[in-house]
Parts: C-alpha cells; sequence; structure tokens
C-alpha cells in the first residue's frame, strides 16, 4: 500500500515524517523478525533514534527536546510501530519516563538529566505496577524511608518495560500514608545499590522488548532525587498515563497499519479459482473493514492529540482513543491472519506475530476495562 497521506501542521513536521518513514524502512522494520526472534532489545537503535532527534519530540529545545507538538510525536510512533512494536513503544516508553523530570524537576534536576534522557544516551524505565497493585495503582506497598541525604527503597515493581536495560527507573513509591497522597516519585539510576532487575518475562509477543520485575532492598537513592514535592507522586503519575495512552494508541494505529498492509498485499498476490483473492467480494469487504477501523483510530487519536496541544482537557478522551485503537488492532491483526489462512499461522509470514503483539496493547497503560471505567465516570460525574 502507498504510505498514509498525513495532515502535518508544518513544513518541519512533514520532513521529520519523512525521516522517520526512511529510518524504519532502513533500520527498524529490516531487524524485526530477527531481533524478535532472538528476543533481544535493540539498544544501539534507541541511541540511533536520539541522534535524529526522536526521542525527545515533545519537550523543550532547552533540554534537547524537539519541541513538536503530540499531533507530531505520535504520527512518528505510529510509523515506529508499523515497522517492529517493540520499538515504537520502547520510544513511547521512555517519553512517559522522561515526563516527570520534563514536567515536576527543579531547573538543576532538568539541566542535570534531561539531555541525556532526550539524546538517547539514557534508556528509561517507568515503575507503576506492582504485583498486587496493576489497576489498582494508588495501593501500591513500595516504601521510601528518608535516611540523612538519601531515601531507603523497599520492595519490588512489576512488569517493568525496559527492566533490566534502562539506565533509570522512575520509582513510584509510598513516602506517607497509605492511598493516592502518600505516593512519591524517585528517580534512581540503574547502578543503585539494591536496585535488582529480575529475570525478563517469557512473553507471547513484544519480546524484544525486555519486562521485569524490579526487586529494591535497602536501595539507596540521593534525597535530590525526588520529583516534585513528597506526596505528588500519584499526581505525576496519573498526568503521565494520559499521554503514555495516546503513545500506545498511536502505537496500536501503527501495528494494524502493518497487518493491513500485509493482508493487502498477500490479496493482491494469491490467486485461487483463476483469480486474486482480493477480487472475491467476501475477502474484499474483509479488507475494507479493516482499512475503515484503521482510518477511524487515527482519526481519534489525532483528534485527542490536538486538544492536548491546544491545552485543553484530554484525559477522557485519551481512554478513548486507547481504547478504539487497540481494540481496532486486535481485530485487524486478527483478520490478516484469517486472509493470510494457513500463512497467517507461520513464522515464515508476519501476521502471526502481529496477532501475538496487538494482545499486549490492550492490557498495557490501564487495561481496555480501566479505560471504559474513566469514560464512563467522565460522562457521569458532575
Amino acid at each position: 500500500m502507498p504510505p498514509v497521506v498525513r495532515s502535518l501542521p508544518t513544513a518541519e513536521a512533514a520532513e521529520l515524517l519523512v525521516l522517520t518513514r526512511d529510518l524504519v524502512e532502513r533500520e527498524v522494520a529490516p531487524r524485526a523478525a530477527d531481533g524478535e526472534a532472538r528476543e533481544e532489545l535493540p539498544r544501539e537503535l534507541f541511541r540511533t533514534l536520539g541522534k535524529a532527534g526522536l526521542l525527545g519530540l515533545p519537550y523543550d529545545e532547552q533540554w534537547g527536546g524537539a519541541a513538536q507538538p503530540y499531533e507530531v510525536y505520535l504520527q512518528v510512533l505510529e510509523e515506529l510501530s508499523r515497522g517492529w512494536l517493540a520499538v515504537g513503544l520502547g520510544v513511547s516508553v521512555h517519553t512517559l519516563a522522561c515526563f516527570p523530570t520534563a514536567a515536576f524537576g527543579t531547573q538543576e534536576q532538568k539541566q542535570r538529566w534531561l539531555p541525556d534522557m532526550l539524546g538517547g544516551e539514557l534508556l528509561g524505565a517507568y515503575c507503576l505496577s506492582e504485583a498486587g497493585s496493576g489497576s489498582d495503582a494508588a495501593a501500591l506497598q513500595t516504601r521510601a524511608v528518608l535516611d540523612g541525604d538519601s531515601w531507603v527503597v523497599d520492595g519490588a515493581k512489576a512488569w517493568v518495560t525496559h527492566g533490566g536495560a534502562a539506565d533509570f527507573y522512575n520509582l513510584m513509591v509510598r513516602t506517607g500514608s497509605a492511598g493516592a497522597k502518600g505516593i512519591s516519585c524517585l528517580l534512581a539510576d540503574a547502578s543503585t545499590p539494591g536496585l535488582a532487575p529480575q529475570r525478563p518475562e517469557r512473553k507471547m509477543g513484544m519480546r524484544a522488548s525486555t519486562t521485569a520485575t524490579v526487586l529494591l532492598e535497602q536501595a539507596r537513592v540521593p534525597a535530590d532525587r525526588l520529583l516534585g514535592e513528597q506526596g505528588q507522586g500519584f499526581r505525576i503519575a496519573m498526568s503521565a498515563l494520559d499521554g503514555g495512552r495516546l503513545g500506545i494508541a498511536a502505537c496500536a494505529v501503527g501495528l494494524a497499519q502493518a497487518a493491513l498492509d500485509t493482508a493487502v498485499a498477500y490479496a493482491q498476490e494469491r490467486r485461487q479459482f483463476g483469480q486474486r483473492i482480493a477480487d472475491f467480494q467476501g475477502l474484499s469487504f474483509l479488507l475494507a473493514d479493516m482499512a475503515t477501523q484503521v482510518e477511524a483510530a487515527r482519526a481519534l487519536y489525532l483528534a485527542t492529540a490536538r486538544r492536548r496541544d491546544a491545552g485543553q482537557p484530554f484525559g477522557p478522551q485519551a481512554a478513548m482513543s486507547k481504547l478504539f485503537a487497540t481494540d481496532t488492532a486486535m481485530r485487524v491483526a486478527t483478520d490478516a491472519v484469517q486472509v493470510l489462512g494457513g500463512y497467517g499461522y507461520v513464522e515464515d509470514f508476519p501476521a502471526e506475530r502481529y496477532l501475538r503483539e496487538a494482545k499486549i496493547l490492550q492490557i498495557v497503560e490501564g487495561t481496555n476495562q480501566v479505560q471504559r471505567v474513566v469514560i464512563g465516570r467522565s460522562l457521569t460525574s458532575s
């Protein structure tokens, strides 16, 4: 299929998308199948993306970012995810991990850490979930106690993307009483004594994206690494997740587009009963529905991004975008396997990988059931 025609706000943004597509075709997509088979995080690719200016797109130029609107940043994520979801989602998670410092850090903290974060020298991880507090994030139990000039942290953070590969970790920890108001955010180096990533999880898909539990046993984090004020961590976490959900929506659309492209290409080449299978109305209608769903999901996340860029409230719309785009990715990936028939079920074609990868998108950054809770509450709250 031809490249997606996009409406971009500036000529600079258009050039950025051309650069991204070129990188995807040359550096990202050709390595996806082998990288997933070997279950290796493509760390050097993130450095390449950093040098190209793609790791700090929504952040201020003062700190090494590109000051691009979210409308542009998300389309870059979509293109990266079309080539290799582990890379697109990795950039989304890294951008999420930079947010607490960029939005709540002091000037000194920003100057000290953001340039390397945004330039690709440092890869980030975001530690909110725990074994007993996934959707109920405010129930987290990992505790930090101030001891002189350090916070002493004990607990465990679960499902950490880039766990064991990251250079820094945003730790959401309990520094006060139970509930949301007792949570704070600490920025910990990977080299922090007592911070110990465990063996990576064995996953259905996204195997090149490292996911691991991070144990914290008397881990000493310097006191000057508190981001925001004490007790402000839950607000930081929820603010970050609104943008993160949009990131996941864009990643989902990229994956769905890749699945659609694969299905269309196969349907045009495969011949049965003397004609292309694309010419059978039943299959043509299936492709039409797939394409319509992808376009609708893209339009929804872009409309929400424009709300964010305009300074308007966008939390419920971010939940809608994440919900609709990830459900779309699952449907389209499933249908792509069906279009390919037996070939869709074997690893010689990427359709089966897209299906395995699509499922996680309905879970991360808040399950789609949680997104429905968020949306429902926004409709009925006074």
